[in-house]
């Protein structure tokens, strides 16, 4: 089955898209992967985006007006690609997260915002979306989705602990080991701070700390890392989730102090908090490697961080597994395509919390009314093996 993976993250600065072929062979899943698009938003999109999203108080005419028009972008990304590849049998859409609706360590909904119905006109396949809503009707907190990936990758009870990392707006890990089941959860912030300290800095100039070089130009203020590390989130059981309605720019400046910090300053200390969020919750894990994928492993400063507060703990690129870590998220999407056109589960309910494994998404026919269901019988798949490496990574202006 050839699919399109879709996704947008929580720095909406590009939709990725991946096309590959899945096969289910007994309980392996085998993929070849075919092509990967990186394509940025419109400025006009990518404007709309930054209005609606926490803690703005935004209308319906606004959310409506976004979500038909994340829809139609993200209908004429899998359009090309299925043509320039000659073709796909399904599409899975994530959309755009714009609200994740969270009460202490109860995920109440998730809104994604991107109409399948777009999708659908513009490639004539059926398509796969609201991914989360499932898990969370079922007690989970439809995150981190990731977690199914990761035990494909990882096995479900390696000898040693082993741990999956995804450096997105908001860390999310997954580990597995000996002795229990495999679990998940969001961390806290990767670069959703870093990237609200840029623009705070820049007047919004900036959208990022591009390779971490601003924050690797100052030193860290440590009475405002304690600071930021301040919240009860941090100190919360798994499975737990969280997003930019709590790490924003809003929580960046509550927490800013009497001292006047010069811009590299400020920088360097949202980078060396984030980072140290993330090794705290992870040092007590003995984690014997942990894979790293997602946008922060491109902020060299932030990776440096985190090695130096994980010693002893070898950090791999998830790229070593045949899975570029720039479109593992696409894969991701790719794969809960598949099997929830097959019937299977895409959840690990002990990673997001779950009472029970759930099929995840809503189908819209293609054109037609096509939906190619496949006949029933299909193995819940215990392991990913990428068969076919992605011949190259692209990216369209």
């Amino acid at each position: 089955m050839r699919v399109i993976g879709m996704i947008s993250g929580t720095s909406f600065d590009a939709v990725e898209a991946l096309l590959a072929n899945l096969e289910l062979e007994g309980e392996r899943l085998v993929v070849d992967l075919l092509a990967h698009r990186s394509v940025p938003y419109p400025d006009e999109l990518s404007a709309g985006i930054a209005q609606v999203l926490p803690p703005a108080q935004v209308g319906l005419a606004e959310v409506t007006r976004l979500d038909s028009g994340i829809g139609r972008f993200f209908g004429r990304v899998a359009a090309s690609l299925a043509e320039d590849q000659g073709g796909a049998d399904l599409v899975c859409s994530h959309g755009q997260t714009v609200y994740h609706l969270v009460e202490g360590r109860r995920a109440l909904g998730s809104l994604q915002l991107g109409e399948p119905a777009f999708i659908a006109e513009a490639t004539g396949c059926p398509v796969v979306s609201d991914v989360r809503s499932a898990d969370i009707a079922l007690g989970g907190q439809g995150a981190p989705l990731a977690s199914l990936l990761d035990v494909l990758l990882l096995g479900a009870s390696p000898p040693s602990p082993r741990g999956s990392l995804n450096l997105g707006g908001i860390a999310n890990v997954t580990v597995v080991g000996p002795g229990r089941a495999p679990y998940a959860y969001d961390i806290g912030p990767a670069n959703a701070l870093i990237d609200a300290a840029a623009s705070f800095v820049s007047g919004g100039s900036l959208r990022y700390d591009k390779d971490g070089e601003l924050a690797a130009s100052g030193t860290a203020d440590e009475r405002l890392v304690a600071r930021l590390l301040d919240d009860p989130y941090f100190t919360l059981a798994p499975p737990k989730s969280t997003g930019k309605e709590l790490f924003n720019l809003s929580y960046l400046t509550r927490r800013l102090g009497p001292e006047e910090l010069p811009p590299a300053d400020l920088l360097a200390s949202v980078t060396a908090a984030s980072a140290e969020s993330v090794a705290q919750s992870l040092r007590p894990l003995g984690l014997s490697e942990l894979l790293v994928a997602g946008g922060g492993v491109r902020n060299r400063t932030f990776m440096s961080e985190l090695a130096d507060r994980l010693p002893g703990v070898p950090l791999r690129p998830v790229d070593e597994l045949g899975v570029p870590g720039s479109a593992k998220e696409a894969l991701l999407l790719c794969v809960i395509g598949m099997l929830t056109l097959h019937g299977l589960p895409s959840t690990i309910p002990s990673c997001t919390g779950a009472s029970r494994p759930a099929v995840l998404g809503s189908i819209t026919p293609g054109s037609g009314g096509r939906l190619g269901l496949p006949a029933p019988g299909a193995r819940q798949p215990s392991r990913l093996v990428v068969r076919a490496p992605l011949p190259g990574l692209g990216v369209e202006g």
